[in-house]
């Protein structure tokens, strides 16, 4: 292939384009042409005048570019070649040292490359490529700049060996990883701690760039070192709480060494903090070494060394005011209790004094409450695992957590409940609205909230007593203000999260009778304001207070509900007291009761319904509680209720998302588990639970054909869908399921046929549909093993095939015919080539689609068949005209012309359904059938005549002459060739055609319309 951009100028234009220019075309066209470089032999010889001669970064920057290509072809360059090409770039950024940060970093990628994939490759009993380490200590003895960019060869050729090519063999990657883990990081990682020891020996001048850049340089060189993949494991980043950092064993002596942790201690509370942070993030690495690569005494010795290290920090806590000091800094801690024993951690001289030194940086942390969530979760995970581990201690030291972790409690409790003031009065973000981040917090509290809980219970009895009689306070005055109100109902709905919290964290922690009646205490309160809040509806009503409730009541049924030995619980002592609620059975009653409460009256709240219908299908999974359930009253009603005018979230209002409507699956699902207790066989009972699905279905059915509001019907036949497959999934019994199919078929599942015909292009509609099918299908608890004499099995395949290829056939034409549409326009010789029996379907197939309801598909097939059309009608008119040019587009006409010759029906059935179509149905996209229909008619005017009579002969003597007459109009001033102006004359005569035909048609109804499909 010829190089377009030969001289430099034209290289520079082409690099301008590519990395600065705003024109997107010219964008693609450069980067065809630097494919086209790569692909050229002279690309070496172009990269190299780049280099010498550009008169800008960007040319630098182009030909690092294809040099990297080049180099990680598949089919590798001679190892000659790959030799110099290294060299030629360690001289040349050694000669210019100073050059954009981004030319350097390009420019050693391709010497990174070049040696790792030639790493085992051989030259005069040599291995060539693993010089680069004795080259780069060239770079360490010259000026900074020289310095540096050794250190980013290193740190370049680290990242590269730890990358795995997914285009190549994974164990080569993985051979040459660990060949260079075992004989060349060790050194790199000595080398790079022996330079930050150099820089700290000297005066640091932090204002000096070039000082401030190598120690940049070095540490990243050392963090990817420790961030090296040394076993092969492919660790997933985003489990950094699980992370341990497996060193090789020939380590151990730098680890061992205090002068190393000391190092990066040091240089943490030396630099400024962008460069501490790196600092930081290598004690993080540094904190997570396996356990097993030491001792016990020497693990004990290295837990001493990092323990001080985090003392002086918190000592001197200036630099954690920087956001990614601190947020590295709360990744240190929580990878200390990953890695160490709570045990371990105790026995370390300086714990007392650190544990509360981490005890007031967390408290300060929690007070601010809008200021680094994520490095929140750090420290939350460090008290987590430090409480739950306080019953495997052994040690006779103290573990003092009984005094801080109510500390970190209480902080948490007190400052959510002040943010709340500060989030309303200067309408901030909502923390509550983050109920991601809401929901890890308080999972992570509720461990360290059980301990000492004595202490934690008090204060929230307090807290919540106070609020709530503030609230009650607010409502009953008649001026209450909205900004106090909104502020109660806030502080009030962090309140009902944290106790649901804390009778949560009962199933982590070792409890006790006592702590089973605080739970108690604490749970009356919440069914107080559940009550409260119930009564006042819908006008006094909070979505964020409802939120926290289910929260709570989850939280109660995991600890409380369901096992048999909860009945004698010391929770109920209190509740017996207060509500009357005496053990899980009267609670089941409060839970339903407050279920179908929110079900009736936050119908248009997704947030509040959604999750209540979770809870609702959390109380439904297990038998003993579903025996229990179908006895409570609410239960009675729902299973006889369920429609849209008790519970209005089952409505199809436009007023709810479409996507709302995915709950009512959940629901239903539920509600048929409650049903199936008590169903056995009684068919009519299942009858009456599908009744208000039969209304909805024979409406759909009256309405289908009719003139009707489309997307009402579709709503409706959305929510069908979702219902059903809600009660399918919920069936696992062969009786259950049978009465379900029964009731589908033969009556409704046409319905959904008809459906997916219809909007096939709405994955609203047909997801939901297909999803209930695939549920049908599923033999779940060998539900679809009928009975031999049962044809319902083939019934199903049927049904179940019949639907796919309808939305297939429906899916793939939108796709086929525009293929078809462009072929027939610009490849017609292609066409012409096919093997006979090809061409014919493809024909065969645009006659399907003339016929289609589809407009848009109907339309494509037009345009096809016109372009086929014209085509031949061309090659027709210039038989005997065959200039040598053309011979070979003669000679694909003359193949589509014995073709047409031999297969005479295929156009002549094409013209009798566009005929069709034109006088008896109702055609919405005329234009597009009168292009095809004129090409047709000259091209066979004998069988277009014998449309014409069969039609006219068919009508009564008195239509007759008018019909003759309507066909003489068609075409009046119609000539015999297919020019644009022709074509527009044709289809202005249609449409007077079309309209006088079914006029003369319908002046007398006695008369039957006949086919105009002769060949048929």
């Amino acid at each position: 292939m010829a190089l377009h951009f030969q001289s430099l100028a034209e290289l520079e234009v082409l690099c301008t384009h590519l990395y600065i220019g705003t024109d997107l075309t010219q964008r693609i066209e450069a980067e065809k042409a630097l494919l086209e470089l790569i692909d050229s032999p002279e690309c070496l010889s172009k990269c190299q005048l780049l280099l010498e001669q550009g008169t800008t970064s960007y040319a630098q920057l182009l030909a690092a570019t294809c040099l990297s290509k080049l180099v990680s072809r598949v089919s590798p360059l001679a190892i000659e070649q790959r030799v110099d090409i290294r060299n030629y770039i360690l001289n040349y950024v050694a000669s210019q040292p100073k050059l954009p940060p981004f030319v350097i970093q390009a420019l050693i990628q391709v010497i990174a490359k070049i040696t790792k994939l030639g790493w085992f490759e051989v030259q005069k009993d040599q291995f060539v490529f693993r010089e680069i380490i004795a080259d780069v200590k060239k770079f360490l003895q010259g000026t900074v700049e020289h310095c540096i960019i050794g250190v980013i060869i290193l740190s370049e050729l680290t990242q590269e060996m730890n990358l795995v090519d997914y285009s190549r063999p994974s164990a080569k990657h993985r051979k040459i990883a660990t060949s260079f883990r075992d004989t060349s990081l060790k050194d790199i990682l000595v080398l790079a701690c022996s330079l930050l020891k150099e820089v700290l020996a000297k005066p640091l001048n932090l204002q000096d760039e070039g000082q401030q850049n190598l120690v940049m340089q070095v540490l990243k060189l050392v963090l990817n070192c420790l961030n090296f993949d040394f076993i092969g494991s492919s660790a997933d980043e985003s489990a950094d709480d699980l992370c341990t950092v497996q060193i090789p064993t020939t380590w151990r002596t730098i680890f061992l060494e205090p002068e190393t942790l000391d190092l990066f201690f040091n240089l943490y509370h030396l630099l400024q903090p962008l460069l501490s942070q790196l600092a930081l993030s290598c004690l993080v690495q540094f904190a997570s070494t396996r356990r097993s690569l030491f001792s016990s005494p020497e693990r004990a010795k290295y837990l001493g060394n990092l323990i001080k290290g985090v003392k002086r920090i918190l000592e001197n806590p200036q630099g954690l005011s920087d956001p990614g000091n601190y947020h590295e800094f709360c990744r240190f801690l929580a990878r200390l209790k990953t890695n160490y024993q709570l045990g371990e951690l105790v026995m370390v001289k300086e714990y007392p004094e650190v544990i509360r030194l981490i005890a007031n940086f967390t408290i300060t942390s929690l007070q601010h409450w809008e200021f680094a969530p994520n490095s929140v979760h750090y420290l939350l995970t460090l008290w987590q695992r430090m409480v739950a581990s306080v019953p495997f201690v052994k040690s006779t030291e103290p573990h003092l957590l009984d005094t801080y972790a109510p500390e970190i409690t209480k902080a948490f409790i007190t400052s959510r409940l002040e943010s709340v003031a500060i989030v309303v009065r200067d309408n901030l973000d909502d923390p509550l609205d983050d109920t991601a981040t809401v929901f890890q917090q308080l999972e992570q509290l509720c461990t360290v909230s059980r301990c000492e809980y004595e202490k934690t219970c008090t204060l929230l009895v307090q807290l919540f007593d106070q609020n709530a009689q503030n609230y009650q306070k607010l409502l009953h005055s008649p001026s209450g203000i909205t900004v106090d109100k909104a502020i109660q109902e806030g502080r009030l709905a962090w309140l009902v999260y944290l106790v649901g919290t804390v009778v949560g964290g009962r199933l982590t922690y070792t409890s006790t009778d006592e702590h089973d009646a605080m739970d108690g205490e604490l749970s009356c309160r919440v069914f107080q304001l559940i009550s409260l809040m119930d009564t006042g509806l819908p006008q006094c009503s909070n979505e964020k207070i409802e939120l926290a409730i289910l929260w709570f009541l989850d939280q109660f049924r995991k600890t409380y509900v369901g096992d048999q030995l909860q009945r004698t619980s010391k929770v109920y002592a209190r509740m017996s007291e207060v509500l009357g609620i005496t053990d899980d059975n009267h609670v089941l009653e409060t839970f339903m009761t407050k279920i179908v409460t929110n079900l009736k009256y936050w119908g248009r709240c997704e947030p509040v319904i959604s999750r209540t219908l979770q809870f609702l299908n959390d109380l439904s999974v297990g038998y003993i509680l579903l025996k229990k359930l179908v006895k409570i009253d609410a239960v009675k009603f729902m299973l006889k209720n369920h429609t849209s005018e008790h519970f209005p979230f089952l409505g199809i209002s436009d007023s709810y998302s479409l996507s709302d409507f995915r709950c009512r699956t959940t629901f239903y699902t539920a509600l048929t588990r409650l049903l199936m207790v008590d169903l056995g066989e009684d068919e009519d009972e299942f009858e009456n639970f599908m009744l208000p699905l039969t209304v909805s279905f024979e409406t759909v059915l009256q309405i289908f054909n009719n003139n009707f509001k489309q997307e009402d019907v579709k709503r409706m036949l959305i929510g069908l869908a979702r219902d059903l497959r809600g009660i399918a999934f919920a069936l696992n019994t062969k009786t259950s399921y049978t009465m379900l199919f029964d009731w589908m078929y033969p009556t409704y599942l046409p319905i959904l046929q008809r459906t997916i015909e219809r909007w096939y292009g709405e994955p609203a509609c047909t997801t939901p549909i297909l999803k209930l099918m695939a549920e049908l299908m599923q033999n779940r608890s060998q539900r679809l093993n009928f009975d031999v004499s049962s044809p319902n099995g083939i019934l199903l395949f049927r049904e179940a095939s019949k639907m796919i290829c309808t939305y297939q056939y429906r899916k793939l034409s939108q796709s086929y015919y525009p293929l078809l549409e462009c072929l027939t326009q610009d490849h017609m010789s292609f066409i012409t080539n096919l093997e006979p029996p090809v061409l014919l379907y493809v024909l065969t197939s645009i006659s399907e689609g003339l016929t289609t309801l589809d407009t848009v598909v109907s339309s494509s097939c037009c345009t096809s068949l016109d372009y086929i059309v014209t085509y031949l009608f061309k090659h027709i008119a210039k038989e005997g005209k065959k200039p040598l040019r053309c011979r070979e587009a003669t000679q694909a006409g003359q193949r589509l012309l014995h073709f047409m010759q031999q297969n005479p029906d295929v156009l002549q059935q094409m013209m009798s359904v566009l005929m069709n179509t034109i006088v008896f149905e109702d055609c919405r996209n005329q234009w597009s059938v009168s292009r095809p229909l004129l090409g047709l008619i000259l091209l066979n005017e004998k069988y277009f005549s014998e449309l014409r009579a069969s039609l006219i002969n068919s009508q009564p003597l008195p239509k007759q002459e008018v019909l003759a007459q309507c066909f003489r109009n068609l075409m009046e001033g119609v000539e015999q060739n297919l020019s644009v102006k022709n074509r527009d004359r044709f289809t202005q005569n249609l449409s007077v055609f079309r309209r006088d035909v079914a006029e003369a048609l319908r002046s007398d109804g006695s008369t039957e319309p006949c086919s105009l499909d002769m060949v048929s």
